[in-house]
């Protein structure tokens, strides 16, 4: 690829060879320090978590430019490739030209040399890209996405681009986010007083996604193989460090799947994914594990490396009951398991990830396939240590009169799906699928306790800032 006025990337001078060339980078000032006579800039252009040492004589520089190279300020650098004589790399650059691209005014530059806080970092969102800790998470955030995208093609899958605006509720939680072009002060009413929707946009009532899965569904009734990675949305009004309003959601929906293949899959999906971060972000990884999570890299290759355990809810539910631990949530047959109940399993019990199945039909989904026995469904949840459930997914319901009834049971309005269970009239099939939440992923990968840390832009509660 061509480079714009001849600029090399820091991630790539860090490790040329070219030593006495001239080269050209740009980036933004980390630190300055130095005497009167020389001076060391730490400069970064977000291609790596290391900066590049720029040595500059500050004799030969005109002392106006000099003064206007503060922490945070843009410059581009025009200089000789040196061997290093300093610590911690290899190379430096020995500057002949300086060009201020943009200043910072250093009494009012927020990322000040002393340690800040994450949540104060959230405050200045726009900025925080440029620290060390931002710069790792949204480098490894960026090498899963493309790790996702590369293993779905690569097993022959096509990427479906679902619908963000949906006239139905794939959970059934109701907990979503209207959309409408009605006047909010004075919307038109129907003869019995209520919002009359048939006057808004769409012709009747429609919110934003909580899961593109019913649609995938229909794309793999044809195409075999499908995934979605888009955009989805909760209002679910809850400040926990593991909710956002708005998140991003990887669904595939897998024609001719049963639940073992689909946890065959979800195994196999997990794995390579925390592989190719490992193999292709180890400067990030090992920096947020020396500075955030010790047991980090440890835990990824604890992932990659165990064969997941497969049990079902019931083993689990009398596991849980014989365990000499004390739990906030008490443990029966029929109820969710909690987030304590799933580490339990992974790091006390089991030791390696757990897939479990066979859960209650109350407690999951309409869509999810009824097992024989009438009480439980083929359901599956993927348990990862220090998380718990990190994904979601089951054989889906393809017999239209037992679907049918369920939605009935669950008072959901069949005219809002139709559609879905026509799917299931018209050459009907098995099928699988699950859902994996994307900044939940993020967060094991880069240790982050803060799911508001692996997003660039968080959605949550009275927070739309940026």
């Amino acid at each position: 690829m061509k480079k714009e006025n001849n600029r090399i990337k820091v991630k790539d001078l860090l490790v040329s060879e070219n030593l006495g060339k001239e080269v050209h980078v740009k980036g933004w000032v980390r630190t300055k320090r130095g005497s009167r006579k020389i001076g060391f800039i730490a400069l970064n252009d977000g291609s790596t978590i290391h900066n590049i040492q720029i040595v500059v004589d500050f004799p030969e520089f005109d002392e106006q430019t000099i003064k206007l190279i503060t922490t945070g300020s843009c410059l581009g650098v025009k200089g000789t490739l040196m061997k290093s004589e300093g610590h911690g790399q290899n190379v430096e650059i020995h500057a002949g030209q300086i060009e201020v691209y943009g200043t910072a005014d250093p009494d009012s530059y927020p990322l000040q040399k002393k340690g800040h806080t994450l949540e104060y970092l959230r405050e200045i969102a726009h900025l925080r890209f440029r620290t060390n800790t931002f710069g790792a998470v949204f480098r490894v955030r960026h090498t899963m996405a493309y790790a996702i995208h590369k293993y779905f093609n690569d097993n022959g899958f096509y990427y479906l681009h679902t619908p963000i605006i949906t006239g139905s509720d794939a959970e059934g939680a109701g907990e979503m986010f209207r959309v409408s072009v009605l006047d909010h002060l004075d919307p038109p009413k129907t003869s019995e007083g209520k919002v009359d929707y048939e006057k808004d946009f769409f012709g009747k009532e429609t919110n934003l996604t909580v899961s593109g899965q019913l649609e995938a569904e229909l794309g793999a009734l044809a195409l075999s193989e499908v995934y979605t990675f888009g955009p989805t949305f909760r209002a679910e009004n809850s400040n926990t460090p593991r909710h956002l309003a708005e998140f991003w959601m990887i669904e595939p929906e897998m024609a001719f799947y049963d639940i073992n293949d689909n946890m065959d899959l979800a195994e196999d999906f997990l794995k390579y994914i925390v592989r190719y971060a490992l193999e292709n972000s180890p400067d990030d990884l090992e920096f947020l594990n020396n500075m955030y999570d010790k047991e980090l890299l440890e835990r990824l290759k604890f992932v990659v490396e165990k064969e997941f355990v497969r049990a079902d809810y019931t083993e689990a539910i009398e596991v849980l009951k014989k365990a000499d631990a004390k739990f906030e949530f008490p443990v029966k047959w029929g109820s969710d398991l909690q987030a304590e109940h799933e580490r339990y399993l992974v790091e006390k019990h089991y030791k390696r990830p757990v897939i479990l199945t066979d859960y209650p039909k109350e407690i999951k989904a309409f869509y999810m396939k009824q097992n024989t026995d009438g009480k439980t469904i083929r359901a599956m949840d993927v348990l990862f240590p220090r998380l718990g459930e990190i994904i979601g997914g089951s054989q889906r319901e393809e017999d239209y009169d037992k679907l049918k009834r369920r939605i009935n049971e669950l008072k959901i309005p069949e005219k809002e799906l139709w559609w879905y269970l026509e799917t299931r009239k018209f050459g009907t099939a098995p099928h699988s699928g699950f859902g994996l939440g994307f900044e939940r992923m993020v967060q094991f990968v880069t240790g982050m306790s803060n799911i508001r840390d692996v997003i660039p832009f968080p959605r949550t509660p009275r927070n739309a800032e940026f």
